[in-house]
Order: C-alpha cells, then sequence, then structure tokens
C-alpha cells in the first residue's frame, strides 16, 4: 500500500506539472492527427488491403495502426521526463525521501498513461470526422470496442517501462529523445500496421507477424470490426487478443524489473 500510496502521489506532480506546460499535450496531439490526415488523404488510394484498393476500406483497416502507434510513440516523452528530471536532479530529491523507490518510475509511468488516453481519446474523435467506423467489417459491440481501447492503453503502458529504463541509461533529455524514438520505426513499420503484411518478403513477414505490436493492431482491428488480414499460419495473428495481452504484460514484467534495479543501482 506505501508503493502504491508513493505512486499516485509522483503521479499527480507529474500530472500537474502537465497542466502548467499545456503546450506538452498539444504538440503530443498534433503528431498522430498529422499521421491520420496524411495517411488517410495521400496514400489511402494506392494502398492494397486483401486485393482492394476502395480508400475507405484502407482508412478502417489503418486506424488501429494509427492508435497503436500513437501510444507507443509516448516512450519517447517518459524517456526525455525521466532523464530531464535526473539531470536537474529532481530524482536525488526524491531518494532523500522515505518513500518506495520503484514508486518515482510508476508514478512517472502512471501519469504519462493518463495522457496517453487523453491523446487518444481525441485521436479516436478525429478518425471519427474523417470516416472510421467500427463495424465496418464485421459486426461488433461497445464492450469490444472498449477492449480494444484497454490493449492499446495497455500497450502504451508496456512502452513507457521501455522509454522509463532509456531515460535512466543516458545522461541528457536530448539524448533519451533520440534512443527513446529510433527504435520504434522499425518495430511499428516491420508490423501490419499499415500495410498488409503478406505483401512483405517471407522472413520480414514472419518478424512482422511476431512483433507485439501486430499482435495489438491485429486484436484492436478484429474488436473494432474493421478489415484485417487473418490469413496467416502465426500464432499472435489467430490469437491476436491473447498474444496482445501477453506480449504487453511480458514487457511491463521485464522492463519493470530492469528499469527499478537501473534505478537502485544509481542510487547506490
Amino acid at each position: 500500500m506505501s508503493m502504491v500510496s508513493d505512486s499516485l502521489v509522483i503521479a499527480r506532480r507529474n500530472l500537474i506539472r502537465m497542466t502548467r506546460i499545456p503546450e506538452m499535450v498539444l504538440f503530443g496531439v498534433i503528431q498522430p492527427v498529422m499521421f491520420v490526415v496524411l495517411f488517410t488523404y495521400v496514400f489511402g488510394g494506392s494502398m492494397s488491403v486483401g486485393g482492394s484498393t476502395d480508400p475507405d476500406v484502407y482508412k478502417n483497416f489503418l486506424m488501429a495502426g494509427i492508435f497503436a502507434q500513437t501510444v507507443t510513440f509516448a516512450t519517447a516523452g517518459s524517456a526525455a521526463g525521466i532523464a530531464d528530471d535526473m539531470q536537474k536532479g529532481l530524482v536525488d530529491r526524491f531518494r532523500s525521501l522515505p518513500m518506495a523507490r520503484g514508486a518515482v518510475l510508476t508514478g512517472r509511468t502512471v501519469a504519462d498513461l493518463v495522457q496517453t488516453c487523453i491523446t487518444l481519446t481525441v485521436l479516436a474523435i478525429v478518425a471519427l470526422i474523417v470516416g472510421w467506423r467500427t463495424g465496418s467489417a464485421e459486426p461488433t459491440d461497445a464492450g469490444r470496442v472498449l477492449g480494444a481501447f484497454g490493449l492499446l492503453l495497455l500497450l502504451g503502458y508496456a512502452f513507457t517501462w521501455i522509454g522509463a529504463l532509456i531515460g535512466l541509461s543516458v545522461r541528457t533529455p536530448e539524448a533519451a529523445t533520440s534512443g527513446g524514438i529510433i527504435w520504434l520505426f522499425p518495430v511499428t513499420f516491420i508490423s501490419n500496421a499499415f500495410v498488409d503484411a503478406s505483401q512483405m518478403t517471407p522472413w520480414l513477414r514472419h518478424i512482422a507477424e511476431w512483433n507485439p505490436f501486430s499482435a495489438t493492431v491485429q486484436a484492436c482491428r478484429e474488436l473494432f470490426g474493421n478489415p484485417g488480414v487473418v490469413d496467416s499460419g502465426a500464432w499472435p495473428m489467430q490469437h491476436p487478443v491473447w498474444a496482445s495481452l501477453i506480449w504487453s504484460v511480458l514487457i511491463v514484467a521485464v522492463f519493470r524489473t530492469l528499469a527499478v534495479r537501473k534505478y537502485r543501482a544509481a542510487d547506490g
């Protein structure tokens, strides 16, 4: 209970800081909105999904990938924020207090999750405006749609722990920003987020199908009732919801352990 209480205090501190620097939220929203507009209207007519080049089909295929990309790109903000706190000596002040050591990192990731939730809400509204609809390929319901957003937030939370580890491993916020985002490009683009993975070369398709990011994207398409390519023998593509849950929980378990250990080592 002490760990939970301390984590909530740190989370509150970061949320208050967020309200005092509103451009943090504003810029975090603008980027995914630009991706929605660019991919929908620039690439929509030239992409093939299941043999169809209908822009509306691609639009509904695309949105799950944009949502997933948005929650994972929050990793860079987590890494930069923790590195900034380390550089300014704020974390050293926390260490002098009688508080759980992991609370600093947990509070930071919870605050980032709240910001991600806000961004995802705005992005969903924009997606509806440009024509995205749930149930476009098969029937769905509100429970399944909320489940899809839950999987997205879980993936985003898992990736913020990777960002926390990066932020503790570098010396400056600038390095944390670069290190927090550079590895996300192959993770998000070697996936089924923006293109039909069956069109990739066999070895690249295999990587894409076992990518944790792809599992969440495929799960969201299934729960949203949007078009998605399912003619794959890979287990994550046949059982995407379970695969998404397993991958996200595994990432949290591994990277939270590594991040807290790194924090304690720095403390020593």
